[in-house]
């Protein structure tokens, strides 16, 4: 693509955002940007009622800290709702009344349904639920989600899986999705 096909977006209102339902699927790599992205845009468009669906289940100290941090980023607006295994139950329960919500991270949800689930059919499934209830939700959905199809093919056959479960994720989502942003460098560039 020419680099004046390229078109960047630095806030909501470039974007045109309002209080309608729109699904937005931010995606990059590691420190890329996509969660201060994904909050500011969030932010222009919160109200009274702002839900935080974290997927993170902290199992050190420096995942803590890292937990830590990120919430002192949100502001006291936020309300989270920890979500590291039934996201799609969470978006619907919560979507009825939320001015908007944030799911940071599906690549940390999709790692704890593999940790869970034995079979594929079943972590594909739950991305399937996932989509459906982006499908029917009321308020606008930012969806963080990381990019690891971009490296080099990993060893090891897990790391092959959780790289593949999150590609067709990512896929899956993106195709739902209203907007599609790829970040990088902390450079939001617009995808659809």
């Amino acid at each position: 693509m020419a680099p004046s096909k390229i078109r960047l977006f630095t806030s909501a209102s470039e974007l045109k955002m309002d209080k309608k339902k729109e699904v937005h699927l931010v995606l990059g790599g590691c420190r890329s940007g996509k969660s201060r992205y994904a909050l500011g845009l969030a932010d222009e468009v919160s109200g009274r009622v702002n839900i935080f669906a974290a997927t993170c289940v902290p199992a050190d100290e420096e995942m803590k800290a890292r937990v830590l941090r990120h919430q002192q980023e949100r502001d006291r607006k936020w309300t989270t709702v920890e979500a590291p295994l039934a996201l799609p139950g969470a978006i619907r329960k919560h979507s009825t009344d939320a001015d908007v919500i944030i799911v940071d991270c599906l690549t940390l949800w999709i790692s704890n349904l593999m940790g869970r689930h034995e079979n594929d059919e079943s972590v594909m499934e739950q991305v399937g639920n996932l989509a459906n209830e982006l499908d029917k939700t009321n308020c606008p959905v930012f969806l963080v989600s990381n990019e690891v199809g971009s490296g080099v093919v990993p060893e090891n056959f897990m790391a092959r899986r959780f790289r593949d479960f999150a590609g067709f994720a990512n896929q899956h989502i993106a195709s739902r999705a209203d907007r599609v942003t790829w970040m990088v460098a902390g450079i939001p560039v617009n995808i659809r």
